[in-house]
């Protein structure tokens, strides 16, 4: 029996002729569910099935894969899964032309909101997990177009 051939769109891959690009690589449990999720749900394209799989978002490439032991080009590394819960120190952030249509599309395709889309005056924004509970920021620049920034929150104030 022969294995099916990986299905790859190599005009789509990210491999620049010339300078940098800038690409997120995502530790994930099941690359099927988030290969979904970041095609079906986003609107991505997938450029490579599996190891790695590639979905081409917008002008960008989200890479994934499950975690790993060391490798010889990162010794003593090892890719472990993302525990999702309460902290994060990285996250996505999108940015839409139309967040309530965008937000409506989703949560109607699955994606889990943690609050619906909050005016904070600079933009509108909002913020949902994927399947692996990475966070994403959804956010349309409204007010920041007319040189509007969003108020210093509290802790953010000298003295």
């Amino acid at each position: 029996m022969t294995e099916p051939a990986r299905r790859i769109d190599v005009t789509d891959l990210p491999a620049p002729a010339e300078g940098m690009l800038v690409t997120l690589f995502l530790t994930v449990r099941k690359i099927a569910r988030s290969r979904d999720f970041y095609s079906r749900v986003l609107g991505g394209t997938v450029v490579l099935d599996e190891n790695p799989c590639i979905v081409k978002l917008s002008n960008s490439w989200i890479i994934m894969n499950p975690g790993g032991s060391p490798t010889p080009d990162k010794p003593g590394i090892s890719v472990v899964d993302y525990q999702s819960g309460d902290t994060t120190s990285i996250f996505l952030n999108l940015r839409v032309a139309d967040i309530q249509s965008c937000y409506e599309d989703w949560k109607a395709k699955g994606a889990e909101f943690v609050t619906p889309p909050i005016d904070r005056g600079a933009e509108i924004r909002c913020y949902m997990r994927d399947p692996d509970g990475y966070l994403i920021e959804v956010g349309q620049s409204t007010g920041l177009l007319h040189g509007n920034l969003a108020e210093k929150r509290p802790e953010d104030l000298p003295g």
